[in-house]
């Protein structure tokens, strides 16, 4: 099994998850986060005023999928959160060792 993390751009998230549950993947986590990386973030007016904003909003996902749906899953997220522009995010793939269904007890694939 693999967790896939990705820290994309807001307004990409609807068409991240369509891309998902397209392929098959039904459950994710989703947290709203701030952050920066190579843009440093930006400045931004507000009344005649300069404002230098470090952190910029982003959304994190978080989905657990089996080892032959990571591939698919990871191009899913690269293709449809894409704008080709600074600041588009990242993806992470990590193994998982263990998953457990809490309300069940099943473990393993099975309990994704």
């Amino acid at each position: 099994m693999k967790k896939i993390e990705a820290i994309i751009k807001p307004f990409k998230l609807d068409e991240v998850k369509d891309a998902l549950n397209v392929i098959g993947i039904q459950g994710m986590t989703v947290t709203e986060v701030k952050g920066f990386g190579r843009q440093k973030g930006h400045v931004e007016l507000y009344r005649g005023a300069e404002y230098d904003i470090s952190f910029i909003p982003k959304v994190k996902l978080e989905i657990v999928v089996t080892d032959e749906m990571a591939p698919k899953a990871v191009t899913a997220l690269e293709e449809k959160a894409k704008t080709g522009k600074i600041g588009d995010g990242k993806i992470f793939v990590m193994p998982i060792e263990e998953t457990i269904r809490i309300r069940t007890g099943e473990r393993g694939d099975t309990a994704i």
